[in-house]
């Protein structure tokens, strides 16, 4: 996390936060997290987080932009961590931080189930993990955002693409290749069989899986406009990541996530020559971000 965004969160600006989503004292515990604070919490309705998010990583539109997607993907039967209204009825909540800025807070019901376990793949997780990414992908084709002033940006806006930025100069062979990957990528079609709302970062980390293999798809932050096989990519990505033998294990692993990926949306195979493509992007974003 930025030290600059951390050093901001004061007891008084989670308290108030607290309040706003009926949050006692004794039912709140810290966990870990990347870009926000994130906290679990119990009422009793039931679990759910709560992330706290600055205004200087995301305007509040941006965030109610990305809970409508969750809650339209919810709607339409997938798998998602949905969010859920505050005390007054409200997706996002701002506390000012004292500073100029705010802390955007958002709450989501809890996932049912655990973190996966690399031990715990097999061909039903894979096989739910495909159907799970694919509805998202079907209900995708049919989405519209509620309000114009909340849409996403695209995954080549300016919003999204850091490695550039995070970059120093020094590494030329890695901003040539970056360049030219993005290039080859934004020369795609997008049409709406193709590209749409993406979750951008649907990894075995953001997903919670129950006693019965059921998955349950979290942390949208990074949703964008996007390729879906750019979603795909990412999957394989992070399953084949320290594999042994990572061609051996895609041969496994892929035909079994797309059929019934493709029980839920229809992709044209012809996509499937992207995915080294989209993978080369996350290697290098990752890269830069480290």
């Amino acid at each position: 996390m930025d030290p600059a965004i951390a050093a901001r969160l004061n007891d008084k600006i989670l308290q108030e936060a607290m309040r706003r989503y009926n949050i006692s004292a004794e039912q709140i515990e810290l966990l870990d997290g990347f870009e926000s604070f994130i906290y679990r919490f119990q009422r009793p309705d039931g679990k759910f987080i709560l992330r706290l998010g600055h205004s200087s990583r995301r305007s509040p539109d941006l965030i109610r932009g990305e809970v409508d997607w969750i809650n339209y993907l919810a709607a339409g039967g997938a798998s998602v961590a949905r969010a859920v209204l505050s005390t007054i009825g409200n997706l996002v909540e701002p506390v000012d931080d004292g500073q100029g800025g705010q802390f955007l807070c958002t709450a989501f019901a809890h996932a049912a189930g655990k973190g996966v376990r690399r031990a715990q793949i097999n061909e039903h997780l894979v096989r739910n993990y495909g159907g799970l990414i694919g509805r998202m992908h079907a209900l995708a084709k049919t989405y519209r955002v509620s309000n114009p002033a909340w849409k996403r940006y695209a995954w080549d806006g300016p919003e999204n693409n850091t490695a550039e930025r995070q970059m120093p100069v020094k590494e030329a062979l890695a901003l040539e290749k970056y360049r030219s990957v993005k290039a080859h990528l934004q020369s795609l079609p997008k049409e709406a069989d193709g590209y749409g709302m993406i979750h951008q970062d649907a990894h075995l980390g953001n997903i919670y899986v129950d006693d019965d293999n059921q998955l349950t798809l979290f942390d949208f932050d990074d949703c964008v406009f996007g390729h879906f096989i750019y979603d795909i990519a990412m999957v394989l990505f992070y399953v084949s990541l320290g594999e042994p033998d990572p061609a051996a294990y895609t041969s496994w692993f892929i035909p079994l996530f797309l059929s019934t990926y493709r029980e839920e949306n229809r992709l044209d195979p012809a996509w499937l020559s992207e995915i080294p493509h989209f993978m080369k992007l996350r290697e290098i974003d990752l890269f830069a971000a480290i």
